[in-house]
């Protein structure tokens, strides 16, 4: 019998695994969007300071029967800036949305909600990014639709557009308050 040597087939079987990953990676409804791990759990722990002597939220607002945004965003970040219009709209129609400063200085975030609005219930400040941790988020913009029982229905990673708005939360907040 002929010897097989291991370092003949093993890189034919890491290109097939690394085939059949990047294969189911790009079957999903959407290649682009990143799944929602938490979907379904209990939001993480909220661990925050002030920004500024704006009200803060905590675990207990997550679960206070209402349906609501919680939104990821940095004065630093040019998304944030491009999504901050449709929150305002967001929060114009009634939906309650809290946010999280995510690694900023707090002038700089005080300064780009005094320019833009501010679309938020509460905000508080992450600057270590350990909440952002727990949440799994992966970079700001970052909103997540959480259910009148604090759980997370669904996340978005990237700015809140009009088609995200159409076609990713409205359709987890209808979910949402149907579960009600």
């Amino acid at each position: 019998m002929a010897k097989v040597n291991i370092l003949m087939v093993l890189p034919p079987v890491i290109f097939g695994g690394l085939a059949a990953t990047f294969f189911i990676g790009m079957m999903r409804e959407n290649p682009d969007e990143l799944p929602t791990a938490l979907a379904g759990r209990d939001v993480p722990s909220v661990e925050m300071t002030p920004l500024g002597d704006l009200p803060m939220f905590d675990l207990a607002d997550m679960k206070d029967g209402e349906v609501k945004l919680v939104n990821y965003w940095a004065s630093w970040c040019a998304p944030c800036r491009v999504e901050h219009p449709n929150l305002e709209a967001l929060r114009e129609q009634g939906l309650p949305i809290y946010g999280v400063n995510y690694k900023d200085n707090p002038a700089n975030a005080l300064d780009f909600l005094a320019e833009l609005g501010n679309p938020y219930e509460a905000v508080g400040q992450d600057g270590n990014g350990r909440m952002a941790l727990n949440w799994g988020v992966y970079g700001v913009p970052e909103t997540y639709v959480i259910d009148g029982a604090g759980r997370i229905v669904t996340r978005h990673a990237g700015p809140v557009t009009q088609r995200v708005i159409e076609g990713v939360l409205a359709p987890a907040i209808e979910k949402a308050r149907a579960a009600e």
